[in-house]
């Protein structure tokens, strides 16, 4: 290894934000600062399908929908975006998503994550309950399933998507969480 190489493995590793090389949605290389964001040794991630990374299928498909037409128009993806630690907790991050393949965005792309000290944009305004609400509702889960790991009623659920629904102008969850992630910033 050339002492250029030397230099540009320990860039990677030490950058400030998490960086991860993917092919069809598998792990092929990641920094350090990328495992330790999502609480997991990178020696253990590599070879990974990034389903690991997500609560169900379905959070799996819907974050690859989110960002698939943006990537086949302009080759990026950004959002603000809760990602799931391997302990279960969440963590806002700043997405950002540059594929090399753009006939096929997928096939192989580079990602960083960068933590965001509270969350940006629409998100200011969210109230730690509604934060909470939004985080179980990213993650598929009914309002019930909702109340039950926050240890509140239904009801109180219900009553804060409610809120959440009006104060971001928006029909359903579906839409609050387009709204809350954006549509992204090509660049």
């Amino acid at each position: 290894m050339t002492e250029d190489e030397k230099t540009l493995l320990q860039a990677f590793q030490a950058a400030p934000v998490g960086i991860v090389l993917t092919e069809d949605r598998v792990i092929r290389a990641c920094n350090d600062t990328f495992a330790a964001l999502f609480g997991h040794p990178r020696a253990a991630l590599t070879g990974q399908s990034f389903r690991l990374l997500y609560a169900s299928d379905q959070e799996f498909d819907q974050i690859r929908d989110i960002g698939l037409a943006p990537l086949r128009d302009s080759g990026s993806y950004t959002d603000e975006r809760l990602i799931r630690r391997q302990d279960g907790s969440q963590l806002w991050v700043r997405f950002r998503a540059r594929t090399l393949t753009p006939d096929t965005p997928l096939a192989r792309l580079v990602m960083s994550f960068a933590p965001l000290p509270r969350p940006a944009g629409p998100q200011i305004g969210l109230t730690p309950r509604e934060r909470d609400v939004v985080d179980g509702l990213s993650r598929g889960a009914t309002s019930k399933e909702i109340a039950r790991r926050l240890a509140l009623s239904p009801r109180t659920v219900e009553d804060v998507r409610a809120r959440l629904l009006r104060k971001f102008e928006v029909r359903n969850a579906t839409e609050l969480l387009a709204r809350l992630t954006g549509p992204g910033i090509s660049g």
